[in-house]
């Protein structure tokens, strides 16, 4: 019986290489297809879009928030993966009943190299994550650098939702050379009235593509409330997705 510790510091107990594999996690499933575990993972979520192929080839067991625990039943999963963060808590104590399930707490790039390894580890495809995680840590030792510009990044529309500086979009943020504008008492995705956004007066205001879709309609109703910030439609996976999208990030950040 081998163990490992989650990144909750919970000890998981399996007792061979994993063959069932349920991600709960939209960003770990795309990690698993990078560690090349397409036979292995037998379920996922409706929102783990990538890859693409895999969604009509994988049992959907529901939303991340709203899983259908009878259709995980019928898997038979010898590992589950969720986030602390993307699954409830109530859930995971009700699927770690009856399947070890391994649980990431991603809160930096850092947290988040540490979780390809552990991944790597349970999964036993350990040469593959760590090469991943020495290349991520590679980049980001050696992205190039500017000064910092003063940066808000929305996530949400009625209300304003930004990302705080206890967020991994903080984290990703300053890779891209933007200091968050919003104080650490904040807190992590503080709703925001117009009058707080003009207060805060960011040289640089980022509009996600995710969870709210932001699109041009939204620069131009923003425009109006803070004419001198530079407004920029921004794709919220490199910046809000662990694993993988990392590296696609590190890239775009590279060869600006």
């Amino acid at each position: 019986m081998a163990t490992h510790s989650d990144q909750l510091g919970r000890t998981v107990a399996l007792s061979a290489a994993p063959l069932r594999i349920v991600s709960l996690v939209p960003s770990i499933t795309e990690l698993l297809y990078v560690l090349g575990l397409d036979r292995e993972v037998v379920g996922i979520t409706k929102f783990c879009v990538h890859p693409e192929e895999w969604r009509g080839q994988k049992s959907i067991v529901g939303g991340t928030k709203q899983f259908h625990h009878d259709k995980i039943a019928t898997l038979r999963p010898t590992l589950i993966l969720a986030n602390k963060e993307e699954n409830r808590e109530e859930d995971i104590r009700e699927l770690e009943k009856h399947y070890p399930v391994w649980v990431s707490d991603v809160r930096n790039p850092t947290h988040c190299l540490d979780m390809i390894r552990g991944i790597g580890e349970i999964t036993h495809t350990d040469t593959k994550a760590h090469t991943l995680a020495d290349t991520l840590a590679y980049l980001m030792d050696t992205l190039p650098q500017r000064p910092p510009q003063r940066a808000l990044y929305l996530i949400w529309r009625k209300p304003w939702m930004a990302a705080g500086t206890d967020s991994y979009i903080h984290h990703t943020m300053a890779l891209a050379g933007y200091a968050n504008c919003l104080p650490p008492e904040a807190g992590r995705y503080p709703e925001l009235t117009d009058e707080d956004l003009q207060r805060l007066q960011p040289e640089v205001l980022l509009l996600s593509s995710e969870p709210y879709p932001f699109d041009q309609r939204h620069v131009h109703e923003l425009r109006a409330l803070l004419p001198h910030s530079r407004i920029l439609l921004t794709d919220g996976e490199l910046y809000s997705w662990h694993g993988p999208k990392l590296m696609e990030l590190l890239g775009v950040l590279g060869g600006r």
